[in-house]
C-alpha cells in the first residue's frame, strides 16, 4: 500500500485543483450575490459579514426572474416528455425491429449530430415566423425537440440494441402488438436510460441561451438564462444583483448534479453501449 500512495497523490493532486477550479467561480457568485452595493465596490473579493436575501428578492420578483423561472419549467418539461417518448419509440423501432432500411434511417438520424444550430438558425427563424412560432411555448419546444432528438435516439437504440431480440420474439409469440411491446416489455426495461436521457436533456434546454433567444425575442417571454443575460446590461452597475440571478439560475442545475450524478453519469455511458 506504501508503494501505491504517491500515485494516487498524483491524481488526487490534479482532481483536487479541478475540483477547487470549478466550486470557486459559485462561491464567490453566491458571496457577491449577499453583499451590498457599495460592499461589492469597497472590495470585491472580501467575505460578507452577513447573510442579505434583498438582492435575490429584488431579482425574483422586482427583476422578472420568477416569470423566467416558469417560462423555462414549462419549456423544459414539455421538451423532455416529447424526447423520451420520440427518442424512445424510435429506439426501439431502429434496435429490435426489422425493417428495410432501418439502417439508414438510424445515419441519417446520427447525421442530425454533426448539424450545429448556428447553420440553419436563419432559416428556421425564418420558417418558425411564416407559421407564427415565434414568442410561443410550442415554437421553442418544437425547435428543443428537433435539437436534441438525434442525440435521444442514439443513446436509446445503444440501449435497446443490448437487451436479447428473444425478449421481443417471446412477447410477439404471446400475443403482443409491436406497441404491446413497446409499452409492456421495452418501457420498463428501459428505465434506467429513459431516466439518464432525460436528466442530460433537461440540462441542455435547461442552460440553453442561443436557441431561446432566437425562437422568444420579447421581455416576457423569456426562459430563465436568457433572462440572466439580459440582467448584465440592465444591471452593469449592480453586480450583487446580477449575481443574484445567475445564482437563482445555477441552482436548480446544481441540484440535479448533486442527487442524480450517477444517473447522469450512466447516461453518458450509454452510448458507447455495443450494439
Amino acid at each position: 500500500m506504501s508503494r501505491l500512495r504517491p500515485g494516487r497523490w498524483l491524481i488526487a493532486v490534479p482532481m483536487l485543483v479541478l475540483a477547487l477550479a470549478t466550486i470557486y467561480p459559485l462561491l464567490f457568485t453566491a458571496n457577491v450575490a449577499m453583499k451590498t452595493r457599495r460592499d461589492y465596490i469597497l472590495d470585491r473579493f472580501a467575505l460578507t459579514d452577513k447573510l442579505r436575501w434583498d438582492n435575490i428578492e429584488t431579482a425574483w420578483s422586482s427583476v422578472g426572474m420568477s416569470r423566467y423561472f416558469v417560462n423555462s419549467v414549462i419549456v423544459v418539461s414539455s421538451s423532455v416528455l416529447l424526447l423520451l417518448l420520440l427518442g424512445s419509440m424510435a429506439g426501439f423501432a431502429l434496435s429490435q425491429v426489422r425493417f428495410r432500411g432501418s439502417r439508414a434511417l438510424f445515419l441519417g438520424c446520427l447525421a442530425g449530430l454533426f448539424v450545429p444550430f448556428q447553420v440553419i438558425m436563419v432559416p428556421l427563424a425564418r420558417i418558425m415566423a411564416d407559421t407564427a412560432l415565434i414568442d410561443t411555448y410550442p415554437g421553442l419546444i418544437l425547435v428543443y425537440v428537433a435539437q436534441f432528438l438525434p442525440f435521444t435516439v442514439f443513446l436509446m437504440t445503444s440501449y435497446y440494441r443490448s437487451i436479447p431480440p428473444e425478449i421481443v420474439d417471446a412477447a410477439r409469440i404471446d400475443g403482443n402488438s409491436l406497441y404491446g411491446v413497446y409499452r409492456r416489455i421495452m418501457l420498463p426495461l428501459g428505465t434506467p436510460a429513459l431516466l439518464s436521457v432525460g436528466i442530460l436533456n433537461a440540462l441542455f434546454c435547461w442552460n440553453d441561451v442561443l436557441m431561446s433567444l432566437v425562437m422568444m425575442p420579447s421581455a416576457d417571454q423569456r426562459t430563465l438564462m436568457v433572462g440572466v443575460t439580459s440582467l448584465r446590461g440592465q444591471y452593469s452597475d449592480d453586480i450583487p444583483t446580477f449575481a443574484s440571478g445567475v445564482l437563482i439560475a445555477a441552482l436548480p442545475v446544481l441540484l440535479v448534479y448533486l442527487f442524480l450524478q450517477r444517473q447522469i453519469a450512466d447516461g453518458v455511458a450509454a452510448g458507447s453501449t455495443k450494439g
